[in-house]
Order: structure tokens, then C-alpha cells, then sequence
């Protein structure tokens, strides 16, 4: 590895380091420039114009932290007719996007342009005709080191790169960063698959799941960006903390349109103010609610028991009730939406109409078939048989009157699932009931049921093992026709209703096709760490290929007794904020005021998670609910026994305890004044 001793290929560097931030700066600048006056046709296209102009300025903004490129490609011969910008012996920085000078020559290469990949992919065994590759690497944004890699030499052995290492190991503070300068050749493969197909990615803690996700959405805006701006992107994670953590990464890759949710936010209909028992949580988010809901949506539907006559001036026009019935069941039998089907029936009556009008040689138009339609007569009969129905109002029905739940959920729940699903106290109105979170998604499938939900051009889910069959069915609406990338841990799975295979997840999202690739590298959790965590893994999920860490770094691992209660823990949080790095306490939820306090008796300052840290105040107090997801320098975990304690039943405490155990990057203290669970002696 060179450092600044030789300092003349780095001095290189780092004038062409200092070029490529000033050509930034002028792309930047001559976007800045742009006068939209007098050019657009309208104030509308204006401000659409001016909406993309700001955005594409955010974009081109040079974040002094972040290194502009980490590495480069030297070419043995040109890269190939279709990558124009090769020529013989061609040279390329790999950066985090496209930089060119004022001729509009390439200073840096977007990591995700095909030239780029074999700085992924290249190896001793297959060069892809790149004769060097190098790596740099940086304090803060200053260029410090080079590596070089000849993948055409044979007598330079391979070797682990030494940057790559530190890189991976490099202390965290804030939220979580981007990973492209050290993405994997498994992982390159995931983030370079096609649009057109779902991926599910099962991936242990520190495998990168999270990340290749993330940078997967990155290379499909790169790569289709004029479809998925029309259709749009979506990314879903488990909590509002989770969410804030991650939402710096693809801003830091120059992508600004990418929204950002929970699986809450996407089906808030109504005001959630209340929660279900566990079990109640589980058989409302079993799949078999959505046929329920079927069944009482279109129960509404109800044969017409007469003809109905429209009246055209002096004539009048009979559709007999056998016709008006052959309509309804025809609609029935297209299984459209409840409110396209009801949208169909006026229209479909008064096409009978106008039959009968050609008949008796009348020569009606479309404007004749549109009034037909809005005549009295047949809205009357549209609102008799077919008549509106709120989602709310329905799912209001389901859980507060018992006989129309039983009509509906015969042969389906048991008698006993329907006494665990109707509210004790049924609520009077949509707006005085006590929605839980499972409500909500129910009053969500039966809204997809009356109208089709809006369907995205790509959906990335993480900690997608928590989802409830239905909560994967609303997900799954918001992609029917575009691709998902799903992300998870089976053996993270925290929820009472957590999944236990992929291909039944898969199935519930609509997307069975998908492909299930398997991550088992870990490059964020030290070895002593994950293999103490692993002991969980019979447990928990059985078959579950544990995670070996690929760090040349053991990391710190200690578990002590804690005798002295809090103070011991306090102690060991004071221990670790002496290194370089966040620091992360993880308790269960119920000892975390009685922490918070010693902390703040002990003058040490902390913030909760998806607060920002500072170099200050690098400590966050966790619990272990919210743990899920983050990573942290060091961690000071409290309490195993007392985690598992948290959870109603020991299979979803146990695993807890294992997302706990797994936050740690570099160094792992575990503090215990109880026994510790006996599935880790």
C-alpha cells in the first residue's frame, strides 16, 4: 500500500482529485446558470422545469466527507464497441457518480456504468482485461493512500486488501453511509439484477442486506431512470428510527426521488390509537381475513327484483329484471373491482337501452348512452343493487357486529378467531373506534378490493420477515405491476406473526417468482461476536446457515457479571467512549428509563435511536425493540435474560436477544447481574 511518502503517483491523485472536484463544481455551476425565462409555453411547465432543474443542482452537490471517487480501472485493451467511452490502454475513476470537464470528457465514472464493473467483479481468476485496479484511501474527504491490484501479473499474489479492510471497519457516527466502495462480488450480482424480476435476499446480521437494497434501487434509477420516474420508487422499512438511519445513503449517490415509509404509513386511513392482544394480531393478519373481507364487501350486491324503465322523451324504455339480472352476474363473474364493477352497471344498462333504440330504428351516439346512464331511473336501481361502500364502515361492521361476522367468516375462522377479533366494546362511529395497526391494514385490502391501489415501478421491503401475511399483501399491491426487492433475516423474525419460510412470504406478496439469494458473508459483525450470537440459531431458526465473518479484525468481546446493577453498566458505556466511534446501550424496553437515569446521574449524554449523534454525544440508549436494523461501533448490551423476559413467548424473545447481540461492529460488552439465557452456555 503507498502512502504519502511516494508522493509522486499521489500527488497525481490528487490533482486528479482536485480536477474532478472543480469540474463538479462547473456542471454545478452551469446548471445554477440556467435561464428558464420565456422558454417554457406556460407557468405549469415552468415550475416543472424549475423542480427539475433544483433537483438536478442537489444532485451535483461535491460533499467535502465524501470521497468524489475510490478507485480506478486500467484497461489492457478497449472495453468493448458498446461502452463508447473505452479506447486502448483507457483509464477510469470509479466514483459515486459521473463527473466530466468542460469538453465533456469523463474525470469520474458512476460506480454503476457497465465499464465500472469489473471494479466489483475482477479478479486474479478472471481479470475481465483490467490490467490494474487501485484503491484509495481518504481521512475525511482528503485523499491519503493508494493500493494497487495487477490482476494480469502472476507472480503478484492475491491478497485481502488492506483498504477495503479498513474501510469496512471505519468507525461510524450518524446515520448509516453507503457502501460502494466496498461492495462485494455476491453482493454486486443482487444490486445489477434486472428490473423486470423480484429478488429476495436472505442475509444474516452485518451480511449488507440493508445496503445492497439500498444501493440496488441506486443502479435501477441508473440504469431506468426515465420508466421508474414515471413509475416510481419505494422504500419500506420497519420504523420511523430504521428509516431516518438510512435515508442519507442514496442522497449520497445523487438520488433525491426516492420515497421513503413504513408499512403504517402506507395504509394510515384512519387514526390508529389502539393495539391488539398478540394472538388477536395474529388472526387479523392471516391471510384468510382478506376472503372474509371479500365475502362481506360483495354481500352488498344484491339481485335486482324489478325492471326499470327510462323515460326519452316521449318514449319509454323496459330493461326486463331476467336482463338487468344476466348484467349483474356477468360483472360478478369478471371478479373486477367492486367500484369499476360498479362504475360498469349504469353504463351496461343503458347499452341495453340503446339496443333496443337501434332496433327500433333510432341511430343513438355515445352522448345518448352517457345520459341513459345518469337517468334517475337506472342511478336509483345502481344505488339498490350496487350501492357504495366505505372501507372503514365495512371493517367498522366486521369487528363490532358479531352475526355479520360470522355470515362472512363461516368455514374460514374458527368460532373462537371470530370471538378473538370483535372488539369487546364495539365502537359507534369510523372516527370514535380504537384502530389498532392490524385494522388499519384490513380497512387497506378492503380498499383495494372497491379500487385498484397505485402500483409502483420498484418496492424494496426490509426486515421483511416481520410482516403478517397481510401486511405482505399490502405491500404487494403497491407493486403489482413492477418488482419488489425484499430483504430479511428469518432468524430476526420478532413479531408474534413473523414469517417462516420466504416462499410463503413471497407467495403473499404476489411475487413467488422471485429468487432467493443467500448472503452468509458477514463484513460488520466481529468473529467472537457473531459465533456467540450464533448459539441462538438452532432455536430460533433451524437450517439457518450462521453467518462467518470475513473480518481480519476480531473485534472486542467481553461478557461481564453486574453485580454493582446500573453503575456496572454505566461503567462499561464510560469504557467504550473512550474509543473512537458510536456507542450504542441496548436494553430491554422496560429497563430503559431506570438506564436513562443513571446516565444522566453519571453526566454522560446520550440521544434515543434516530436521533443524531455528535462527536460529543456518541452514546444512544436503545430498546431492544428499536434495535432492529442499526449498527453501532460498540455496544453495551444490559441484560440478556431481561430481553427475552420482554417478549410474550421465548421464540420471539430469544430472537430479540439475537438482533441485540448482532449490533456491534467492533467491539461487544455484555453486562449481566441475572443469569444469562441458558441457549448461550
Amino acid at each position: 500500500m503507498s502512502t504519502p511518502g511516494h508522493d509522486d503517483p499521489l500527488s497525481k491523485e490528487r490533482s486528479h482529485l482536485a480536477a474532478s472536484r472543480s469540474a463538479l463544481r462547473a456542471m454545478r455551476e452551469d446548471v445554477e446558470s440556467l435561464d428558464i425565462t420565456d422558454v417554457t409555453a406556460n407557468w405549469v411547465n415552468a415550475a416543472v422545469l424549475e423542480s427539475q432543474i433544483e433537483q438536478r443542482i442537489k444532485a451535483l452537490a461535491d460533499l467535502s466527507e465524501t470521497p468524489l471517487f475510490f478507485g480506478r480501472l486500467d484497461y489492457l485493451h478497449a472495453p468493448g464497441a458498446e461502452q463508447a467511452e473505452g479506447g486502448d490502454g483507457e483509464r477510469f475513476y470509479v466514483g459515486r457518480r459521473h463527473v466530466h470537464d468542460a469538453d465533456g470528457d469523463p474525470m469520474v465514472i458512476d460506480w454503476r456504468a457497465p465499464v465500472s464493473q469489473p471494479f466489483y467483479r475482477a479478479s486474479k481468476k478472471d481479470p475481465q482485461d483490467v490490467s490494474l485496479r487501485r484503491r484509495f484511501g481518504y481521512t475525511g474527504g482528503d485523499l491519503t493512500a493508494y493500493e494497487d491490484e495487477h490482476l494480469l501479473d502472476p507472480a503478484e499474489a492475491a491478497t485481502t486488501s488492506r483498504l477495503l479492510q479498513q474501510e469496512i471497519e471505519r468507525p461510524r457516527v450518524g446515520p448509516m453511509r453507503d457502501i460502494v466502495a466496498t461492495i462485494q462480488p455476491e453482493q454486486d450480482e443482487i444490486v445489477r439484477a434486472g428490473l423486470a424480476g423480484s429478488v429476495c435476499v436472505q442475509g444474516g446480521p452485518g451480511t449488507g442486506k440493508t445496503a445492497v437494497g439500498l444501493h440496488r434501487v441506486a443502479y435501477l434509477l441508473y440504469a431506468h431512470r426515465e420508466r421508474l420516474a414515471r413509475t416510481g420508487t419505494l422504500v419500506i422499512g420497519p420504523n420511523r428510527s430504521f428509516l431516518h438511519y438510512i435515508e442519507q445513503v442514496l442522497p449520497a449517490l445523487g438520488e433525491l426521488t426516492v420515497r421513503q415509509a413504513t408499512v403504517d404509513d402506507l395504509v394510515a386511513h384512519v387514526e390508529v390509537r389502539g393495539t391488539d392482544e398478540a394472538a388477536t394480531a395474529v388472526i387479523k393478519g392471516d391471510a384468510r381475513m382478506a376472503e372474509v373481507l371479500r365475502r362481506a364487501l360483495y354481500s352488498h350486491v344484491v339481485p335486482p327484483t324489478e325492471g326499470v324503465v327510462v323515460v326519452r322523451g316521449s318514449r319509454r324504455w323496459r330493461v326486463p329484471v331476467y336482463e338487468l339480472e344476466e348484467i349483474v352476474r356477468e360483472l360478478l363473474a369478471r371478479d373486477i373491482r367492486y367500484g369499476a364493477a360498479r362504475e360498469a352497471l349504469p353504463q351496461r344498462i343503458a347499452h341495453a337501452v340503446l339496443v333496443q333504440m337501434e332496433r327500433a330504428g333510432e341511430a343513438p351516439d355515445d352522448r345518448v348512452q352517457n345520459a341513459v346512464a345518469r337517468n334517475a331511473a337506472v342511478k336509483a336501481l345502481v344505488k339498490s343493487v350496487w350501492p357504495q361502500v366505505d372501507p372503514a364502515k365495512l371493517v367498522l361492521r366486521l369487528l363490532a357486529d358479531a352475526d355479520f361476522l360470522a355470515e362472512h367468516a363461516e368455514g374460514i375462522l374458527t368460532e373462537d378467531e371470530q370471538k378473538a377479533v370483535l372488539w369487546v366494546k364495539p365502537a359507534r362511529s369510523v372516527k370514535s373506534a380504537p384502530w389498532s395497526p392490524a385494522d388499519a391494514v384490513l380497512i387497506d385490502e378492503a380498499t383495494d378490493l372497491i379500487e385498484r391501489t397505485h402500483s409502483l415501478g420498484h418496492v424494496v421491503l426490509d426486515e421483511a420477515q416481520d410482516l403478517s401475511p397481510m401486511q405482505y399483501r399490502a405491500v404487494g399491491r403497491r407493486c403489482t405491476t413492477g418488482s419488489a426487492t425484499v430483504l430479511g433475516d428469518l432468524a430476526q423474525g420478532t413479531t408474534p406473526w413473523a414469517t417462516r419460510s420466504w416462499a410463503q412470504a413471497l407467495g403473499h406478496l404476489g411475487k413467488a417468482e422471485a429468487v432467493v439469494e443467500e448472503l452468509t458473508a458477514g463484513f460488520r459483525v466481529p468473529t467472537d461476536v457473531i459465533a456467540y450470537a450464533s448459539r441462538l440459531l438452532p432455536h430460533i431458526a433451524p437450517g439457518l446457515t450462521p453467518v462467518a465473518s470475513i473480518r481480519e479484525n476480531p473485534g472486542f468481546f467481553d461478557i461481564r457479571t453486574a453485580p454493582g446493577g446500573t453503575a456496572d453498566v454505566v461503567a462499561a458505556c464510560r469504557e467504550l467512549l473512550e474509543r473512537e466511534g458510536s456507542v450504542g446501550l441496548i436494553a430491554a424496553d422496560a429497563r430503559v428509563p431506570e438506564l436513562a437515569a443513571a446516565l444522566a446521574a453519571a453526566g454522560i449524554g446520550h440521544v434515543g435511536p434516530g436521533e443524531e449523534t455528535t462527536r460529543t454525544t456518541r452514546l444512544t440508549l436503545v430498546p431492544a425493540s428499536l434495535a432492529k436494523g442499526l449498527e453501532y461501533d460498540y455496544v453495551v448490551l444490559d441484560e440478556p435474560q431481561a430481553v427475552v423476559d420482554g417478549e410474550p413467548d421465548e421464540r420471539t424473545g430469544l430472537r430479540r436477544l439475537y438482533v441485540a447481540l448482532t449490533r456491534a461492529v467492533s467491539g461487544l460488552i455484555v453486562t449481566h447481574a441475572t443469569g444469562l439465557p441458558q441457549q448461550l452456555a
